[in-house]
């Protein structure tokens, strides 16, 4: 989402200079590539790039592709395969096996089908939501980014003659959480669709206001996460010692929940050296259905804390227990505060990927997941 964010910027950004733009986007990758379909690039008429579609490797091109977008006004679907020989004649080099088939989209505001507008709705709401862009392999006229579904609503047009399965697909694919592609047909002409299910951003909620939160901050402002940074201390939870935060926070452990909204990608880090405050907030969280609490310190301070908990009666089923982080991050030898950093946020990206945290050269299976096994016909 950090990369959606970026790409909203620029654009309001270029609107405000009176540079045109278009947006390209990875919206099929065959073998392997550096990014996977859902990758994006704002490119201003002047040549500014925001985002990336792949390594470096083929921005050049890219920009030459969407220099000619902009002003034929017209989408324009770009396939490079690193096994053609006129793809390394013209300098195009991949560094992978595999085919990438990029979308060009002129972004004027007056379209009701600007995918610029359908981010920003989803930026504007902690929702999941599915974006479907349609084109069509071999043929001048693209469709484009004609459909987003947030809020159990469809905004945007579709051919009227493949909007039922359509609609169809892309609600299946919210219900199953996945993003996937399908085939359809349109009179004579065949149209492939990418339906991309996209979740929120992660939220941190870090409990403490010390110097070793600042570096953690900044990372997870990197990533685009969305932050919260909370502490009893008034002097250390301010807004000028976390400026990349987006909300610094002063209060009691027991009044934290009272001005938060936590949902289903918000995560929780106990990192205050205070062991009563830290106690405070996780018997608040034991109230809620939590999904991850982080808990800096060794396992003797875990144990103590439920020991604590359990002589108020308050005990912790074996869900609750395994959403307890402690104690929190990656084994990776860290000592330093951003090294300890690096360590936490490591292990929540892992969580939410559903991953082990190993290292990438023990995997027997392709780093990243094929959408294209998950292919389907409406």
């Amino acid at each position: 989402m950090k990369e959606i964010s970026d790409i909203i910027k620029a654009f309001d950004q270029a609107q405000k200079e009176g540079k045109r733009s278009a947006l390209a986007t990875v919206v099929l990758v065959e073998g392997s590539s550096y990014r996977r379909p859902g990758a994006r690039m704002l490119v201003t008429e002047d040549g500014q790039l925001t985002g990336a579609i792949s390594g470096g490797c083929l921005e050049g091109d890219a920009l030459r592709k969407a220099l000619f977008a902009i002003v034929s006004q017209q989408n324009k679907l770009v396939v490079y395969d690193t096994l053609d020989e006129d793809d390394v004649k013209f300098g195009v080099q991949l560094g992978c096996n595999g085919v990438v088939h990029i979308l060009f989209e002129p972004l004027g505001i007056s379209n009701e089908n600007n995918p610029i507008l359908f981010l920003k709705q989803l930026m504007s709401e902690r929702q999941d939501a599915v974006l479907a862009s349609f084109f069509t392999p071999g043929q001048v006229d693209q469709p484009g980014t004609r459909l987003l579904y947030l809020k159990d609503k469809l905004e945007g047009q579709l051919p009227e003659n493949i909007k039922e399965d359509a609609e169809k697909d892309i609600k299946q694919a919210f219900l199953d959480k996945i993003s996937c592609f399908k085939d359809y047909h349109s009179g004579e002409k065949s149209l492939k669709a990418f339906i991309e299910f996209i979740t929120p951003p992660i939220a941190v909620v870090v409990a403490g206001a010390g110097n070793d939160v600042q570096p953690l901050v900044e990372m997870a402002s990197l990533l685009g996460w969305h932050i919260t940074v909370v502490d009893g201390r008034r002097a250390y939870a301010t807004a000028n010692r976390f400026p990349k935060a987006d909300h610094v926070l002063v209060s009691k452990p027991d009044m934290v929940l009272r001005q938060l909204q936590p949902d289903a990608r918000t995560v929780f880090l106990l990192m205050t050296h205070n062991y009563n405050y830290d106690l405070g907030l996780l018997k608040a969280l034991t109230t809620i259905d939590y999904i991850y609490i982080g808990i800096l310190g060794p396992a003797a301070k875990r144990d103590r804390m439920l020991s604590d908990l359990g002589e108020q009666d308050i005990y912790l089923n074996e869900y609750q227990r395994s959403g307890i982080y402690a104690p929190v991050g990656l084994d990776i030898g860290a000592e330093t505060a951003a090294e300890i950093a690096l360590s936490v946020l490591a292990e929540i990206k892992a969580f939410f990927s559903g991953r082990e945290g190993l290292s990438l050269k023990l995997k027997q299976i392709p780093i990243h997941d094929r959408l294209a096994d998950k292919a389907g016909h409406g």
